[in-house]
């Protein structure tokens, strides 16, 4: 199971909405075939796994074992149902992570299997196999996109210093930080700004520093000050919410129309209808205070930098109560990361 979940990360950043898989296939005290859900739409993990097995083993796929690290669909979508598949084949025993909470799922591709004869095993290593898949396991049991906040600030807690409109914005990352932050960019389907962020910091929200998949970029405008002009609204895939259409947004951006006092869980659930299963939020501070209150958020990672601004600090934000972690990094900088111990469910 612990190298059906390191076959499972493989395809972080390229399931979405779909959840990451491993499978490994094992005969006669050895693995004969492994595998993983690569991309949305295409083969899922224990199909791979059965391809890989070369033709002198094939024989040995009947009784074998089977090791995934989520129970095996049981339904037609974009794929043939994987638990049909491995009554297909006769494997002698299947050993399933933890199950499916889609409500097209959610047990009865177990149940398929044992109706057919087959010995499941259900619950090996299932926290590090729920693990893998929270933003997945989120989207389905709380029924609206995973939020992740994301801040970087200074070590009196500042996100910014006072500047010119001119001016760049404080830097508290570091290289390596800032390629990890890129990583996590990869792997959420959107990220979202204020119109504040984009009037003062002109931001791409794309994926440089690492090779991956931009997320799709959110602005969230109630009040329609976001300038069209915009780097941001060059990108493909972006989403803006406002209060009222407007016609000076270029061709090709989505407008979603929210109420002027919109919520943070009201803006979440209207992403969530334009196909976002996860979202990162990256400022500035008054958005992600907005969504702190509003408890519409899951995890937090915050950067602290080993410096204070003093007077010259502006947008304070303080890091969020929950269940924390804390792990040095690059050139003494901090991350902090929450996790919400009851965060809001549709």
């Amino acid at each position: 199971m612990r190298r059906a979940l390191q076959l499972a990360r493989l395809g972080e950043g390229f399931t979405s909405p779909n959840p990451m898989v491993g499978a490994v296939i094992v005969a006669d005290g050895r693995i004969i075939g492994e595998g993983y859900h690569r991309r949305y739409g295409g083969p899922h993990a224990e199909v791979w796994a059965m391809r890989s097995v070369p033709e002198a083993d094939r024989h040995l796929i009947p009784g074998s074992t089977v090791y995934v690290t989520l129970e095996p669909c049981s339904h037609y979508g974009k794929t043939p149902p994987c638990a049909a598949m491995l009554v297909e084949k006769g494997v002698g025993r299947v050993v399933v992570g933890c199950k499916d909470p889609n409500p097209r799922v959610a047990g009865r591709g177990i149940d398929m299997l044992r109706k057919a004869g087959i010995e499941v095993e259900v619950g090996v290593l299932e926290d590090e196999c729920l693990a893998v898949n929270r933003r997945f396991i989120v989207a389905q049991t709380m029924h609206r996109p995973y939020v992740l906040l994301k801040w970087a600030s200074s070590a009196d807690g500042f996100l910014d210093r006072d500047r010119g409109p001119d001016e760049s914005p404080a830097m508290f990352s570091t290289a390596l930080t800032s390629q990890t932050v890129h990583g996590l960019r990869a792997v959420h389907d959107a990220i979202a700004v204020g119109a504040r962020t984009v009037l003062r910091d002109d931001p791409r929200l794309d994926v440089r520093h690492i090779a991956g998949r931009s997320p799709r970029p959110v602005v969230i405008d109630r009040r329609g000050t976001a300038p069209s002009s915009a780097r941001i609204f060059s990108r493909e895939g972006v989403i803006y919410l406002t209060s009222e259409r407007r016609t000076d947004i270029p061709d090709g951006v989505e407008q979603i129309i929210v109420a002027p006092d919109a919520t943070p869980a009201d803006m979440v659930k209207a992403l969530g209808t334009a196909g976002v299963s996860s979202l990162m939020v990256e400022g500035g501070a008054c958005l992600l205070k907005a969504f702190i209150d509003d408890n519409m958020w899951d995890d937090a990672r915050v950067e602290v930098a080993p410096f204070e601004l003093g007077e010259k600090g502006i947008a304070p934000l303080a890091v969020p109560a929950g269940t924390v972690s804390v792990a040095e990094a690059d050139g003494g900088n901090v991350i902090i990361n929450v996790k919400n111990p009851n965060p809001r469910s549709f």
